[in-house]
């Protein structure tokens, strides 16, 4: 499976998704889970059936229309801005370039909004390399968790007209 870098859309999460994506977050999550003795078959799919939201989830899809992926960017419940979470991509497009390829369109929309994201990747997650490339700084850490937040990019300030 190859999806280049430009080569996806994102369209909006539909209730018949719910169960693609509780299933490829336990595949890709897994890995982390079992190596910080978190990993749990029930839980890891409980989470995204829990959380799931059609107004906020976005189902990531290559160029042919195939399901890649998914992520979900929403109000924060507790502190100003957005949340991204559910962030998954298939692991025969990990490494090509996608996962930057979204992320930048997403922090493009929360920029115009002057709006913070926030999100929480496990320790020792290879995901924290994506969002600290991108802006991501940790907030607060635990031995399972890091909180990490992305201001927003400064607006370019246009001059007024001079007079002439």
């Amino acid at each position: 499976m190859t999806a280049p870098a430009n080569d996806w859309s994102l369209r909006p999460g539909r209730a018949e998704d719910v169960e693609l994506v509780a299933e490829l977050r336990a595949e890709v999550m897994r890995p982390d889970l079992e190596r910080l003795g978190r990993y749990d078959e029930q839980r890891v799919r409980r989470r995204v059936r829990d959380g799931f939201s059609t107004a906020y989830t976005r189902i990531i899809e290559t160029a042919g229309g195939a399901f890649a992926g998914c992520v979900t960017l929403r109000p924060h419940e507790t502190a100003e801005g957005l949340c991204l979470e559910h962030f998954y991509l298939a692991p025969a497009l990990q490494g090509r370039g996608l996962g930057g390829a979204v992320l930048r369109s997403l922090l493009e929309r929360a920029d115009a909004e002057s709006a913070p994201v926030r999100l929480q990747v496990l320790q020792g997650s290879a995901a924290r390399r994506l969002y600290e490339r991108a802006g991501f700084t940790a907030e607060s850490e635990d031995a399972v968790d890091v909180w990490m937040v992305r201001e927003p990019a400064p607006r370019a300030v246009t001059p007024p007209d001079q007079p002439s």
